[in-house]
């Protein structure tokens, strides 16, 4: 599946064109879904759900592909949890 290229800087026409985008992107993976035994209604709630989560990790990190590589991180301080550490 591929975008249309934006044709406009003005954000109310860019805004315009990727919702027209985004619409026909999800009609497309909606009749794929439905095809596969999915409905409608349950799939629709499903893409906003993940759209939601998806905003919300945007929000929280804007650019993770800045964030450094995992094998960079030092395990010590990288250790998720309440100060446990590595045996």
């Amino acid at each position: 599946m591929s975008f249309p290229v934006p044709t406009s800087s003005d954000p109310t026409r860019r805004f315009k064109d990727a919702t027209n985008a985004a619409r026909a992107a999800l009609e497309a993976l909606i009749a794929d879904a439905n095809a596969a035994g999915w409905g409608t209604d349950e799939m629709t709630v499903a893409l906003v759900e993940a759209a939601q989560s998806l905003k919300d990790a945007n929000t929280r990190d804007p650019s993770p592909a800045d964030d450094p590589v995992i094998s960079d991180v030092d395990a010590k301080q990288g250790q998720i949890g309440r100060g446990e550490l590595f045996d």
